[in-house]
């Protein structure tokens, strides 16, 4: 028994030695001085239409309340991060909104009708990813669907390629509340070996996809759960960054979508 312990105790030390030094922070937990509620920094205003398959989610938990955003990927479902659905008992969608004020059209959902991941693991961000079960939506040019990457035996990485990250996000790290206007931006995807040096291999792993984010410009608190999207698909889910801030210059990462289509269809039915 003894020789277990020691063993257990030997392990959990080896892992901790891998863990980064500073944990990674979700966009919703941001804080204003250098915390989940992520926005697009030094970003552009969207204008009307232009990203008719984002949402703005605003989550009722117990104790507080949050913002995020989440991508249409079917009439009635919307794929989101699971550190926002987590500790929620309600939320609602805003559709086809580019004054975050003003949508379309809102609904209400419950948390018994959203499927959060079952292996979510807030410690080390794994599986960082929800789907919200919604009532049917009709499609307009302000209110769509976005594509899911096929489902293939091989998926690029991205690398070296431009992929465009929208939400109503704060817009720089001093700034106290989200923002009122649509805000987007387009962001480089680079080695997930680069985002190890910031995360560490235990936080990045084949599952996560990373940005660069240079002059300040990168997703932040209130862009958590939002899309990532390359060429009308979407690749990645808006899940963490640096805790010192988003203008610092350190990657951006995201939930990798090639990495859960099983999962979204096992659980949706929905697949490119």
């Amino acid at each position: 028994m003894k020789v277990f312990i020691v063993l257990v105790l030997a392990i959990a030390s080896a892992s901790a030695g891998l863990l980064p030094q500073i944990a990674p922070l979700h966009p919703r937990d941001r804080t204003v001085v250098p915390s989940i509620n992520g926005r697009i920094t030094n970003g552009k205003d969207a204008v009307d239409d232009q990203f008719p398959y984002q949402v703005g989610l605003s989550f009722i938990g117990t104790e507080s309340s949050w913002w995020c955003g989440g991508s249409i990927i079917n009439n009635t479902w919307v794929l989101t991060a699971a550190h926002c659905t987590k500790g929620a008992s309600s939320v609602t969608i805003y559709y086809g909104a580019t004054v975050r004020t003003k949508p379309q059209f809102t609904h209400t959902v419950s948390s018994s009708d959203w499927i959060q991941h079952a292996n979510y693991v807030s410690l080390t961000v794994r599986n960082d990813i929800s789907l919200i079960k919604t009532p049917s939506v009709t499609f307009s040019a302000s209110v769509n669907k976005i594509s899911l990457p096929a489902i293939a035996t091989n998926y690029s990485t991205y690398v070296g390629q431009t992929a465009v990250a929208s939400g109503w996000g704060r817009i720089s790290d001093c700034e106290t509340g989200v923002a009122k206007d649509l805000q987007y931006t387009k962001l480089t995807v680079i080695e997930n070996s680069v985002c190890q040096k910031a995360f560490n291999s235990l936080i990045v792993t084949s599952k996560v996809i990373c940005v660069a984010t240079p002059k300040g410009t990168s997703t932040c608190q209130g862009d958590s759960g939002g899309p990532l999207a390359l060429n009308g698909t979407l690749i990645g889910i808006t899940s963490f960054g640096s805790p010192d801030g988003c203008q610092v210059g350190e990657p951006a990462a995201f939930t990798r979508v090639t990495s859960y289509l099983d999962w979204i269809k096992a659980n949706s039915g929905v697949f490119a």
